[in-house]
């Protein structure tokens, strides 16, 4: 918490939220109204704190701190003030309840004045005490500002303070339950910016989609639009998810429990058909080269028995409940090892010789070594399917390189992107190392009949 204005210069506090409840309590209302305005207004307090919280309204915009004591803009806190013991005891017993809007998950927005000097939307604290002095509960008092269609959530659990940023960027190919949150947060933000695309999937795998529309929503608010979501991102889309939103205020249209559900997305099991199959497949299949247990896949899309198979190997292997579904935990155990794998092999073109996906999605302007490997391969297969555009191996991803993996993806059944991610460089590599062992030619495969003397 800061004490003063949010953008003045003051000094911060932490407090346990049990000691700031009481002590905005103790400095906003008088220990000798009724009980039942004491509580309703407590309840008003607690919510409107936590909804600063959860929302991180401050967060998002940079700021170092969760709430302030300015009373233009939050709630009165004296540091060090003594603590009415009245109110000690209902706190001791509500700090942990707040209010919500059936159906939302966010605490209320609960705007509340004194209504005397100041009037708003929300609770009046003195208009509470008559209230209370005509028999009104404190649900009832509560309900008479707010509506009827709000709950107390009691005992909810109670942590600390914590940052909803990733602990690690997300970009193509990230999967888990913040790439979900963060595909959610963006199809809603669309519908107040038509610019942004809709994401179709948000199945918490970082796809295509998934980056165009944040490079979309990087322009739009003028942040760095390399389509990789950063603090600065992450806390851009934070803000205006909240604004379109309108949690930070009464009439909110409130967080659904399918918005913020935290958990891998939409777990791979058997039946599923998408390119998080593919992808899962193509990790499988390599890492059966070194793990005996774990039987070579196809990568098809599809997750049969076959793909299940792996995925009770791969479970077993890496101490996992083994249960066929790869839930975030499974899925990034299985990228985990991967990597550890293919970051030990140097990047370099050997003839004859195919290299994993190193994690680098390769598109036009792209340049690296990984660049050039995959337009020797290119150029390789080129000579056998006049279709595929031959290409240079120059290490700089241009348009002749993108038709020409354009063309490839279209002969092989890919969706054709011009993009490679691990399932087309997985193809690529596939067909470049069968075409380069059918031509070379061992001693009686020559073709013809032979000549007598």
């Amino acid at each position: 918490m800061q004490f003063g204005e949010p953008d003045q210069p003051a000094p911060n506090v932490t407090v346990p939220f049990i000691d700031y409840v009481m002590n905005v309590a103790s400095s906003e209302i008088y220990p000798t109204w009724p009980e039942e305005a004491i509580r309703a207004n407590m309840y008003a307090q607690i919510s409107y704190a936590l909804n600063r919280v959860y929302t991180e309204y401050y967060r998002s915009r940079g700021y170092d701190f969760d709430i302030t004591n300015s009373t233009r803009v939050d709630q009165y806190f004296v540091n060090g003030r003594d603590i009415f013991e009245n109110i000690q005891r209902i706190a001791g017993e509500i700090f942990n309840d707040y209010v919500r809007r059936q159906g939302a998950v966010e605490p209320l927005f609960a705007q509340y004045c004194n209504g005397t000097t100041v009037t708003c939307d929300g609770l009046s604290q003195w208009g509470s005490v008559n209230l209370a002095e005509s028999g009104f509960t404190p649900y009832r008092i509560l309900t008479n500002y707010y509506g009827s269609d709000i709950d107390i959530v009691q005992n909810a659990p109670v942590g600390g303070s914590t940052v909803s940023a990733p602990a690690n960027p997300l970009r193509l190919e990230s999967a888990g339950g913040e790439v979900r949150q963060l595909q959610i947060r963006l199809n809603r933000i669309s519908d107040n910016y038509p610019s942004i695309p809709k994401i179709p999937y948000p199945n918490g795998i970082f796809g295509f989609e998934t980056e165009e529309a944040v490079k979309a929503f990087q322009r739009i608010f003028n942040l760095t639009d390399d389509g990789i979501v950063g603090n600065a991102t992450w806390y851009a889309i934070q803000r205006i998810y909240a604004a379109v939103k309108r949690l930070n205020s009464l009439n909110s249209e409130g967080l659904r429990y399918n918005e913020v559900d935290r958990q891998f997305p939409e777990t791979l099991s058997l039946g599923d058909r998408n390119t998080g199959v593919a992808l899962l497949q193509y990790y499988l299949d390599y890492l059966s080269a070194y793990y005996d247990a774990i039987p070579p896949l196809d990568s098809d899309g599809v997750f049969g028995e076959s793909t299940r198979n792996a995925v009770y190997a791969a479970q077993a292997v890496f101490g996992l409940p083994v249960d066929g579904v790869v839930g975030e935990q499974t899925w990034n155990a299985i990228v985990d090892a991967y990597y550890g794998i293919v970051r030990r092999i140097p990047v370099s073109y050997v003839e004859g010789n195919t290299i994993p996906f190193g994690g680098e999605i390769l598109r036009q302007g792209s340049e690296s070594e990984s660049v050039r490997v995959l337009q020797s391969y290119l150029d390789f297969i080129a000579g056998y399917f006049p279709e595929i555009p031959a290409v240079t191996p120059t290490g700089y991803f241009g348009p002749r390189t993108e038709a020409s993996v354009r063309a490839f993806q279209e002969v092989v059944g890919l969706p054709v992107s011009g993009i490679v991610n691990a399932v087309t460089w997985g193809e690529i590599t596939d067909l470049y190392s069968d075409l380069f062992i059918g031509s070379r030619l061992n001693e009686g495969q020559y073709p013809g009949s032979a000549v007598g003397g």
